[in-house]
């Protein structure tokens, strides 16, 4: 089964990276940077950051385990937390950028507070939940 890696990418600003997608006829949505587990990825780690500089040109530091599931697909999902200080999404470089049928994408930064994560269309539901939970505790501000 197709296994997939995202990551919570938290800014020096106190914030977190989120892709706008806005698809149409579906309502706009938000989806954190990341994809699919390649056969030459040697590691999850690994996939994280090969997909973090394809989709956002960034480079990330201090990879940690955040949460795991299993999607409606049957795909297992992993999410990380990690550092980033640069990026530039003009320089993304992923396949899904040049196909005209995918929509847009759109990278934004979202404050990393209750009310901006709670506003949020994130995908899948469960890690907005997950994130609002580790905010309420602390411990993803600690990661920040």
């Amino acid at each position: 089964m197709k296994q997939r890696v995202r990551a919570v990418l938290l800014t020096d600003h106190v914030t977190m990276l989120v892709i706008n997608r806005i698809r149409p006829g579906i309502p706009p949505y938000q989806v954190l940077v990341g994809g699919g587990v390649e056969d030459e990825d040697t590691s999850h780690k690994a996939a994280l950051l090969r997909e973090i500089r394809e989709e956002i040109a960034g480079e990330a530091t201090d990879l940690d385990p955040f949460y795991e599931l299993t999607n409606d697909r049957g795909e297992t999902e992993y999410f990380y937390t990690a550092r980033i200080s640069t990026w530039n999404f003009d320089d993304r470089t992923g396949p899904e950028f040049s196909r005209d049928d995918r929509g847009e994408y759109l990278l934004e930064e979202v404050p990393l507070t209750s009310d901006a994560v709670g506003a949020l269309n994130l995908m899948p539901p469960e890690i907005k939940t997950t994130i609002l939970d580790a905010l309420e505790k602390g411990t993803l501000l600690t990661a920040a």
